[in-house]
């Protein structure tokens, strides 16, 4: 799960959305995966100089591009070009989308501003499914406010069966709302940080419970980051659906994904690819 555009609080530019990522399912190996990506990312920076100007390709928090855009489907316009000129296609490359919904909500009036728009919940929810039908979108993280949990539960029940809808903001690795979650069947999926619930035995029984009531597992790095690789190990150890560790560039990103690739080769034919689970 590579961040390729960044938007919101991560970002100097006026998308709402605060990631998009790309997702190299269709490649046999974690090896071949991020070299997908890698590809698809330097395929990008020349669609978004191409398009909008050497700007376009500063960066943000994560690594990934932050274009002068503000508008989502434009986002995810530039992302399907990257991925035809980088040779592939929506079979082989999928998309995410962390909307990161509680920095665009508006508590006073109950709205989310995107796209220049003032959305109600239940417009918001029609916005996305809209999406998910014209992209090929597989993965929707936080499409809510972190207290919403009934609309979480409303998308989930409508696109769960073709999207991981992941909750991060919405559980913050902490068992209490992961409980609350599971008993609502609020997501399908979630994202789990380390750092966030603060020790290693904290973080895998969050990760026993979410697995135990169904849910797929995330494990994530953090906006400010380090150059540590333990989550690249506890990803493998977990059996991770994703991990999301950023763009392939700026060293505290590419570590992460350079352990993974020296933890492929020491196992050998024992690897195990999730992608080919998300065909």
């Amino acid at each position: 799960m590579m961040n390729v555009i960044n938007g919101g609080k991560h970002a100097g530019n006026k998308l709402a959305v605060q990631e998009f990522q790309i997702e190299p399912v269709g490649a046999s190996s974690c090896s071949e995966a991020i070299r997908i990506g890698d590809e698809v990312y330097q395929s990008l920076n020349k669609v978004l100089r191409d398009k909008y100007g050497p700007s376009a390709i500063n960066v943000g928090d994560e690594g990934g591009y932050a274009p002068p855009l503000e508008i989502t489907s434009d986002a995810l316009e530039a992302i399907l070009q990257a991925i035809s000129d980088a040779g592939y296609d929506e079979s082989t490359v999928h998309i995410g989308i962390d909307a990161a919904s509680s920095s665009f909500y508006n508590k006073k009036d109950s709205t989310y501003q995107l796209d220049g728009k003032k959305l109600s919940s239940q417009e918001l929810e029609d916005y996305y499914e809209d999406l998910v039908r014209k992209y090929p979108i597989r993965t929707l993280e936080d499409p809510f406010d972190e207290d919403d949990f009934e609309h979480f539960v409303q998308i989930t029940r409508k696109l769960g069966n073709r999207v991981k809808i992941i909750g991060d903001d919405l559980y913050v690795t902490n068992p209490e709302r992961i409980k609350r979650g599971i008993q609502k069947n609020a997501t399908n999926a979630i994202l789990i940080k380390l750092n966030q619930i603060g020790t290693v035995t904290e973080t895998l029984d969050a990760i026993e419970m979410s697995k135990k009531a169904g849910m797929d597992i995330v494990v994530s790095h953090r906006s400010g980051e380090t150059e540590d690789t333990f989550i690249s190990h506890l990803a493998t150890s977990q059996e991770s659906l994703f991990i999301k560790t950023g763009a392939p560039a700026r060293g505290e990103r590419t570590a992460k994904y350079n352990e993974l690739l020296r933890i492929e080769e020491e196992l050998g034919d024992s690897a195990l690819f999730m992608g080919a689970t998300l065909k």
